[in-house]
């Protein structure tokens, strides 16, 4: 973006959305693979789940570490790491020769992406200071997650029915190279606050709050929420909540600055990631389970009948980008939630084991309205960091929606495994969810600013002036 004359370029919004997509699509891609992966690599039901699961509870885990960790060495640099990190990771996943071997290589997977998505919004801010530019590029990036969470089983699929499952994994090799480059050419270097400490016993806790939390989701999707391991995760989790904020209380330099979370339009901004990431994927997880299980489609198919969610997100996301600067962040935020939970009242509304077609338009409706409210639930989070701080406010803005995701799939996992009636259990689930997207309404119009301007922007101003 050249700063001067305001003039769009999409070089740095490609690389960091190319990075960011990685990330996201290989939290999904590897569900289609597994089967597959277990039987040539004769790994037990544990190491499945881990090949999966450990993936995820690393990047939950570590996401506001790599935040802290941009905001004080640069988020471009720390950017660039974690792409070499998980480039390099994904060769030794695809080189692997037994279980052990690929899930160490898994957990390093998620190490390189916690240090990619904290700077991803932190570098897009930097690059794109002016408001509709940076609308129209927070949208863009939005979109990423919805289209490569969705897409993740169709090309999963499709590379295990062609050229095998490690190929899940080189796909990554071109792509972080083209990311790399892209961004060390196009993306200028970012400011650091390398006078600023790390406050690793904080760190440590907030990671073990998170990967604790996360675990005891995943798992309460498959055992049960009265299962003693997930109970056990959950208390453990909750000891670990309450180290971290009797450490903030005590430190010099917070990991977490009261100033962020006592910021309506931070704290606000980050539950409505929550509770959208909530509806969204726990919407496409029993949707995903429902086709596969009890409609018959193959993995192929699924990823197929998904496409209808995942074609609004790109066009809500450039919709919502051109819209932000003429009407503010509130009424798109508002009107794309209560737009999803209509689309998911309507699923429910369409009764017990509906045909297809009268699916489409409520999958459709939910993913529009996501990626419509997604955009503004950005810019409002982001705008109200102040200088210094982008890292970290991006990292708790993905914590967070990273945690709504897990909530979203264990709830619905756990509600059609339970329910005496299959249709009553999906149903549920997608009322729940639209329930969600109704409090996220709600919390929009309170905590979101209504029309921002640069004196409502202290993080805008703060990055100018760097």
């Amino acid at each position: 973006m050249d700063k001067g004359r305001g003039r769009w370029s999409g070089a740095p919004l490609l690389a960091v959305c190319a990075g960011y997509f990685m990330v996201i699509l290989d939290v999904t891609v590897i569900n289609v693979a597994v089967p597959v992966v277990g039987r040539e690599l004769s790994a037990s039901l544990t190491g499945i789940q881990w090949i999966t699961d450990g993936y995820t509870l690393v990047f939950a885990g570590l996401l506001l570490t790599g935040g802290a960790l941009g905001d004080r060495l640069g988020n471009r640099r720390v950017f660039c790491t974690g792409v070499t990190v998980f480039t390099v990771a994904s060769i030794a996943c695809a080189l692997a020769r037994n279980a052990p071997f690929l899930v160490a290589a898994r957990l390093v997977e998620g190490a390189g992406a916690a240090l990619i998505v904290p700077g991803s919004l932190a570098l897009l801010q930097q690059a794109y200071p002016a408001p509709a530019a940076r609308s129209r590029a927070f949208g863009l990036w939005g979109s990423m997650a919805g289209i490569a969470a969705s897409a993740g089983p169709l090309l999963g699929g499709l590379l295990v029915s062609t050229v095998g499952w490690r190929w899940v994994f080189l796909i990554n090799l071109p792509v972080g190279i083209a990311c790399l480059v892209l961004t060390l050419r196009y993306v200028t270097p970012s400011p650091r606050q390398s006078d600023r400490a790390m406050d690793w016993p904080a760190q440590c806790a907030v990671v073990a709050a998170v990967a604790l939390l996360t675990s005891a989701l995943n798992e309460a999707g498959r055992r049960g929420w009265t299962d003693p391991g997930v109970l056990g995760a959950a208390g453990l989790a909750v000891l670990a909540a309450v180290a971290f904020v009797v450490r903030e209380r005590l430190a010099r330099s917070p990991a977490l600055p009261p100033s962020l979370l006592r910021s309506r339009a931070m704290s606000g901004g980050a539950v409505i990631g929550l509770l959208f990431n909530f509806g969204f994927y726990g919407m496409v997880f029993t949707a995903s389970l429902d086709f596969q299980h009890q409609r018959g489609f193959s993995a192929l198919g699924t990823g197929a009948a998904l496409l209808p969610a995942v074609a609004m997100t790109m066009f809500a996301s450039v919709l919502s980008g051109r819209l932000a600067r003429r009407t503010g962040d509130r009424p798109l935020v508002v009107t794309g939630m209560l737009l999803a939970a209509l689309g998911l009242a309507g699923w429910v509304a369409a009764g017990a084991a509906p045909a297809y077609p009268l699916l489409v338009a409520p999958m459709m409706a939910a993913g529009f309205g996501t990626s419509f409210a997604l955009t503004g639930t950005t810019s409002t989070v982001m705008g109200a960091a102040p200088a210094g701080y982008s890292g970290t406010a991006s990292a708790l803005f993905n914590t967070t929606r990273q945690i709504g995701s897990a909530t979203g799939v264990a709830l619905g996992g756990t509600l059609l495994a339970t329910a005496v009636d299959y249709d009553a259990g999906l149903r549920t689930s997608m009322a729940v969810g639209a329930l969600a997207y109704l409090t996220a309404a709600v919390l929009a119009w309170r905590c979101v600013p209504p029309k921002p301007t640069p004196a409502q922007r202290p993080g805008l101003s703060g990055h100018v002036r760097q």
